[in-house]
Formats: C-alpha cells, structure tokens, sequence
C-alpha cells in the first residue's frame, strides 16, 4: 500500500474512530513490529535526521494509542507468543543504541507500562565515536561547497546548494552510495568524502553523550525490556565475506553476552532490506545461536507462513502525524496484509 493511501485510509479510520475498527474487527494473527531509532527533535540536529522516530512528545502519544488499543509484548515474550500462534500483537523495537533511548524513550514506555526491545550495536558503545550514516551527514551538511563532484566513487555530481539548505536529498545520495559499497571499500569512500566535501573527518566531540552506556543498557534490561543484538560495527552485512559476517554476528552476541551475563536470542539486520543479508547472513545467525532476526522493510508478519530470519519491522519516523501512526497499526492489523 503507497504511503498516499495509507494517509488517505488512515484519516478514513481516525475521523471514524479506528481504534474501535481495531477492537471489533476479527481478530487476524500475528505481530506487527514497530521500529524506531531515535527519539528527539530531527530538524535541530547536524546528523541524520533519518534517525529520528519521534518527538517525546509524539512518541508519548504513540504509546498511548497502543496501551489502550493493542496487545504489546516484549522480546521475550516472542517465543510463547509464536508457539501459542492466536492474537494480533506488537512488538516495540530500536535499533542502534543511542543515549535517547535510555534518557526518553525508556521513562516513556515505564510511565505506560510497555516493554520494548533495544537492538545494540556494540562497537559503537564501545568506541563512542560517530556512526558512518551519521558521519557522512555531518561532512555533507557542513560542506562550504555547492556541489560534490563526479569522481570514481560518486558517479554523477551531487547538488548540494547553499550552505543552510535542506541537503538531505544529497546526505540520502551519498547514503546509498556507501550501502552500495563492497564492506572492505567503505572507509576509504570515507575519506573521500572528507576530502569532497571540504569539512575532513568529523571530530570525536561530535559523538559525546550520543550512545548508550553499558550501565544504561543493563538498566533497560533489569527495567523489564529485551535486549537485542545489531552487529559490531553496523555493515551492510551482504557486502562483506561470509568470514565477516560471522565476525560481525558472533562478536555482537558474544559482548553482549559479556555485558548482561546472557546472550541474546534476537537479532536485527542493519539497514535491513532484501538485499542486505543472504544465505551466509542466515548461515551464521544459525552457527552463533540466534532464533530470530528482523529485517526492516515494512508488514505485519502472520504466524504461518513464518521466516524467523526475515520477521518483517514497519518503519516510523519523525514525520509520521499521530493518524498516520495510527493507521500504520490499525491497517496491517485488521487485514493482515500491507
């Protein structure tokens, strides 16, 4: 369904009451996950503003909704969940780590009484630096230049316009060119942006208080929330050797592990389209111990057919209005489709 008719539809339910359609109509099982990654305010922030999911304010208004209207559960509640195979639930996930999670998102859900499910990527709490999606924004939204010109990384040039304008269709551009990437190439292209866009490398600063610590993270979990795993060092997973992806995959769990004194069960792909895992990805979730993984390319998941490697997550960001929101649960929901 095109993002205009879900709007369309999801004004049709608001003005007639959706959440009751959602109440009365026969019950089509399955889970629908939400994915979120940020909470704040995405227009203040020199970084990728696709990160950002919701206003606390938003977000409250989100919780809202589904505390009064769905049956959300926790990660761990997934495996009764899917062995029971009745009822229409919700999964709450985030991915990434960053401090707004614990420091927002997290009063939220305990003033609702909801779980959620954080997946972390380990290296970047360790290393604290800037994420690459965040990194590249930063360089291109700072750039004193008008344009990024064609070179052999960046096939066509890339408008930018002055500084000050919206350059987040160019910061998209140059997004994808990194996912497109072989992972061995993908520092070097880096670098390149650096040196394109005038600005260098961002300055570690930029990173300060941006993730989660470990004592926040174990907070979450002894806070009644599920922790998941979301690889070290955040690839696009199908871009690198199957010898990568088990690095990548094993090492996650295995610090995590370390950190909460058990390993997770739940995994989440970085970016998480069709393309960006494939058989070895699956591979060496199997061999590390992981029973579920989630992509990130919208749907409700129905109980049967079910591919616990491929558990479908709808994305929400910071411009979804509370109808719309609405709509994106009520939809899948009542006619398990979408």
């Amino acid at each position: 369904m095109s993002v205009s008719k879900i709007r369309v539809a999801a004004g049709v339910l608001h003005h007639s009451r959706g959440a009751t359609v959602l109440r009365r109509a026969p019950a089509c099982s399955g889970v629908l996950v939400l994915n979120y990654h940020r909470i704040g305010h995405a227009t203040s922030s020199s970084l990728f503003r696709d990160t950002f999911s919701a206003t606390p304010v938003d977000f409250d208004r989100q919780l809202a909704f589904l505390a009064r209207n769905t049956d959300v559960i926790g990660g761990d509640d997934l495996p009764d969940v899917l062995r029971t195979g009745r009822g229409r639930h919700v999964l709450i996930t985030f991915d990434d780590g960053y401090l707004d999670n614990y420091e927002l998102a997290f009063p939220i859900l305990k003033q609702h009484g909801l779980p959620a499910t954080f997946f972390i990527c380990t290296g970047l709490l360790d290393g604290r630096g800037l994420a690459w999606w965040d990194e590249i924004a930063w360089m291109v939204r700072t750039s004193p230049r008008r344009e990024l010109p064609a070179t052999s990384w960046i096939e066509t040039p890339i408008p930018l316009g002055a500084l000050g304008d919206d350059r987040e269709p160019a910061i998209k551009a140059v997004i994808e060119r990194y996912r497109a990437l072989p992972g061995e190439k993908t520092a070097a292209f880096l670098d390149h942006v650096a040196e394109a866009t005038g600005t260098g490398r961002a300055d570690a600063s930029l990173a300060r208080n941006l993730w989660m610590t470990w004592d926040h993270v174990r907070e979450l979990r002894d806070g009644g929330m599920t922790i998941g795993a979301h690889t070290v060092t955040h690839p696009i997973l199908s871009r690198l050797t199957a010898e990568r992806q088990r690095e990548e995959i094993a090492g996650s769990r295995a610090r995590l592990a370390v950190e909460l004194g058990a390993a997770p069960r739940l995994f989440s792909y970085p970016v998480g389209k069709p393309h960006t895992f494939n058989a070895d990805t699956r591979a060496a979730l199997k061999e590390a111990g992981f029973s579920h993984a989630f992509s990130f390319y919208g749907g409700h998941q129905p109980f049967a057919p079910l591919d616990p490697f491929d558990f479908r997550r709808t994305y929400v960001g910071w411009r979804t209005s509370l109808p719309v929101f609405q709509g994106k649960v009520t939809l899948p929901m009542v006619f398990a489709r979408w």
